[in-house]
Parts: structure tokens; C-alpha cells; sequence
């Protein structure tokens, strides 16, 4: 359908060289959008899939927290030629007890997964703004965006963070046309849940609550990214839609 449709759009994901990422990506590419890729880490198998759909993909290698937006969002503009669409997917996890937790793994957690999130739809929405054109901006949050979780503090903070930031630049954005909405992804099998689907006791605990009875995949958010990219969701601004398997439900 041409309400789903992002043919001539440009997309820059954070964090495509793989899982969730990489899922969005594909399937930004998938509903027609070109991508433009920004990782730490090579994005090869990104890039061939997405190729695979016809669309370009253009590689920004850079480390958030260390690289400053601007030059990100410049690099990017410099490659496609404009942007359209962000997604804010990168993130990391440090786990530990609070009253263990360091300072360095506080900060490190924040500076990716809220401060450079924040400064990267700053950057996006200056130059939406200044072409005088929509744009569409998902952050991905998490269900610790509305629960506190365990022994992962800074994570729990940066979520929490990143739902009130999404509906401040709602509030502040949509005058210019530019949609700021959120993804909550329950427990999905990627590198950040490794550990605890390596420990069976909290593996067990955690699949026991998912009503849909399984954890989820990086294509299981296809249908929530693509929407919220598109037409389809021009009047809904500062939104979070939780893709859990019910899980905040139960």
C-alpha cells in the first residue's frame, strides 16, 4: 500500500551491523527507503541485504559517545544527499548490582543509548527543518522504559530517558511536521539478552511471562518500524508502541 510505502525516503539507522538493528534496516529497505548505515563495526551482511531490495546503503563507520552527531548527520547528508528518517536503535547494556555499579559503566550506557540519541534528532531535525520537510524520527526504547528491571541502572535510566525525551521532541517538533515516536521491544534474542538467556533459572522466568510463549526476533519489529516511518502514522506524535509478546500486559 502507498501509505506504507517509503520509496525515495533516506533512513539512517544506528547500530545496523547486526540484530535488532539490522532487522530494521532490512525492513526500512524492504518498504523502499534507501539506508544509510551507522555502526562501529562493519555492516557487510546489512548492506547485502539490503541491496538485495534494490535500495542504496551508505556506510558511516563511527562510535556513539566518541563521534561527535553533527559530523554523523554531515557524513550522512554528504552520501544521500538528505535524510528523512532516523532511528535511533544503538544501545548497550552494563549489569551489575546498584550498589556496585561504577561511574564508568553509568556513563558509558547514558552517553550512547540518551545523550547521543538526543543530539542525533537534533542534528536530523535542523536539517528537516531547514529543507522545510516531514521527517520521521523512532526511538527505540524498552519495557525498562516503563519498569525498573534489575541490576542493569544506567540501562534502566537511559530507557526511562529516552520515553520522556521522545515526547518532549513530540511536543516541540510536530509543529515542523516532523513525527517523534518510540519502539518499546520486549525480550528479544540479541547480544544484550545473551546473558540471560544463557542463565536457565532467568530464562525460564522470563519466557513464563511472555504470553506469545517465545522471545522475540529483529523481524518481529518490521511491521511497528514501517509504520511509524510512513504515512500511516502522520498524526501520531510521542507515542511508544511495545512490540513484548504481551508482556506488559500481563
Amino acid at each position: 500500500m502507498r501509505l506504507f510505502s517509503l520509496q525515495g525516503q533516506v533512513a539512517m539507522v544506528t547500530g545496523c551491523n547486526k540484530g535488532l538493528g539490522q532487522g530494521i534496516a532490512v525492513a526500512l529497505a524492504e518498504a523502499g527507503a534507501d539506508i544509510v548505515g551507522v555502526s562501529r563495526s562493519p555492516t557487510d551482511q546489512t548492506r547485502q541485504q539490503v541491496e538485495a531490495y534494490g535500495q542504496r546503503f551508505y556506510t558511516i563507520e563511527a562510535e556513539l559517545g566518541y563521534h561527535a552527531p553533527s559530523d554523523i548527520v554531515n557524513q550522512a547528508i554528504n552520501q544521500a544527499g538528505k535524510l528523512d528518517i532516523l532511528v535511533n536503535n544503538a544501545g548497550m547494556i552494563r549489569r551489575a548490582p546498584a550498589i556496585e555499579f561504577s561511574e564508568q559503566d553509568w556513563d558509558s550506557v547514558i552517553d550512547v543509548n540518551l545523550k547521543a540519541a538526543f543530539f542525533l534528532a537534533q542534528q536530523v531535525a535542523k536539517h528537516l527543518i531547514e529543507r522545510k520537510a516531514p521527517g520521521k524520527i523512532v526511538n527505540i526504547a524498552s519495557l525498562l522504559s516503563f519498569q525498573g528491571g534489575i541490576r542493569v541502572p544506567s540501562y534502566t535510566a537511559s530507557k526511562s530517558g529516552i520515553l520522556g525525551l521522545t515526547r518532549l521532541l513530540a511536543n516541540e517538533w510536530a509543529p515542523y511536521d516532523i513525527n517523534v515516536n518510540a519502539i518499546a521491544p520486549g525480550y528479544m534474542a540479541t547480544d544484550n539478552t545473551q546473558a540471560l538467556r544463557d542463565d536457565p533459572q532467568r530464562h525460564d522466568e522470563i519466557l513464563g511471562r511472555i504470553p506469545a510463549g517465545r522471545w522475540g526476533t529483529p523481524e518481529d519489529l518490521a511491521g511497528a518500524v514501517i509504520f511509524l516511518c510512513s504515512d500511516a502514522a502522520r498524526y501520531v506524535h510521542g507515542h511508544a508502541l511495545a512490540v513484548d509478546g504481551g508482556w506488559l500486559a500481563r
